[in-house]
């Protein structure tokens, strides 16, 4: 995967995935408020993707730099967008279904899920090490959800599985990401996933929209700035780095999502997330570790 990296600058991927993972969280608690206050799922998916059109539109309108929008590789865009559309009904679905910080805690599967779809996918061969982290991180998500011990308040079978579907798709994006990367600019690759994914959002407008106070329209006004933010940042740090170590840093949304459950929805987190993400985060950790070997015994071959 190293080799499909367009830049590599590893420091300044891990910074930019770093402020990718506030501006996740961010936004996250935006959309659990909205959603709190009467507004839809699918009319959150819309106005986040129509603001992403027009601010980086009119952005780049205004600076003269429409030529960045070019895309030689529309089949492609039309790809990620497809599955970024359903990501984002997932992981908009395990904000509003699940407290944040366990959402943001399933979320970190997604080095996990990298691994079996290199196996599905891509016919990579796995080892004791990489099989380990993937038995280490469900175990983990076993000890934050507790299944067979009562599920604790506020989670639900359906969160967990949504929660789950989240990850895997993070997971599944992040490949294509990596591979527009190597032919498409940042600016390019965000707008196109805007743009093809919003008219499919309005289809369910008709259904789903609803009238809002002024402070819900913030709240999804806010959402669409933060969320727009977050997509540039995802997509760049994608552009310097590879996914399988850069996905580290967004184990720091939990410091985020647990500080926004308690201040914001008065919602500590529960014990045993914090015995559980441990084990999730090493899986994740060990995945990296096991990611870096095999590169550089695969250069000292090559030399």
């Amino acid at each position: 995967m190293d080799g499909s990296i367009a830049r590599p600058r590893p420091l300044l991927a891990l910074l930019v995935r770093l402020l990718a993972a506030f501006a996740l969280a961010t936004m996250g608690m935006l959309v659990k408020l909205a959603g709190e206050r009467g507004a839809h799922l699918m009319e959150l998916i819309f106005w986040r993707q129509a603001l992403t059109v027009v601010l980086l539109g009119a952005g780049l309108a205004l600076t003269g730099q429409l030529a960045l929008l070019r895309t030689r590789r529309l089949g492609a865009q039309a790809r990620r967008a497809a599955s970024g559309l359903f990501g984002m009904v997932f992981t908009y679905g395990a904000v509003l279904l699940l407290p944040l910080a366990e959402a943001t805690t399933l979320g970190f599967t997604a080095p996990v899920f990298a691994v079996l779809i290199g196996i599905v996918l891509f016919g990579e061969k796995v080892g004791p090490y990489r099989w380990g982290a993937v038995a280490m991180g469900f175990a983990g998500v076993l000890v934050v959800m507790q299944p067979f011990a009562g599920l604790h308040e506020g989670v639900t079978v359906a969160g967990i599985a949504v929660g789950l579907v989240a990850p895997f798709m993070v997971a599944v994006i992040s490949y294509q990401l990596q591979d527009l990367n190597t032919t498409e600019n940042p600016w390019s690759i965000v707008f196109w996933f805007a743009a093809l994914t919003t008219p499919v959002a309005a289809l369910a407008l008709p259904f789903v929209i609803a009238a809002h106070d002024p402070l819900t329209w913030a709240l999804i006004l806010g959402m669409g700035l933060v969320g727009a933010a977050a997509q540039m940042l995802l997509t760049t740090s994608l552009r310097f780095g590879s996914a399988a170590v850069i996905l580290l840093m967004d184990y720091t949304a939990l410091l985020w999502a647990s500080f926004y459950g308690y201040a914001i929805f008065d919602r500590a987190a529960p014990a045993s997330l914090w015995l559980g993400a441990p084990l999730i985060i090493g899986a994740g950790l060990l995945i990296a570790w096991r990611e870096r070997q095999l590169a550089r015994s695969r250069v000292h071959s090559a030399e």
